[in-house]
């Protein structure tokens, strides 16, 4: 017996939960941030820059702008 449907969760970069701003994408966000090893702030930075035209347009760039902010403010405490 074989069900097509045994592959859905093998996987997971293939879905997207929540909506599909990220499909169309060369590259998927959380590919190009784990292959550059980038921080918790750069990571979504790079997130909110690639879906801010699709999803949420101005609060996605006033994030962008706060988790810049976040990220001076940890490369201010680790030069102390």
């Amino acid at each position: 017996m074989t069900n097509k449907d045994i592959f859905n969760d093998t996987f997971p970069q293939d879905r997207q939960v929540g909506g599909n701003h990220y499909k169309n994408f060369h590259i998927q966000p959380y590919e190009f941030i784990s292959k550059n090893n980038l921080s918790f702030f750069q990571g979504c930075v790079v997130k909110y820059v690639c879906r801010y035209l699709f999803k949420n347009k101005i609060e996605d760039l006033q994030k962008i702008i706060h988790y810049c902010e976040l990220e001076i403010l940890k490369l201010k405490d680790t030069k102390k």
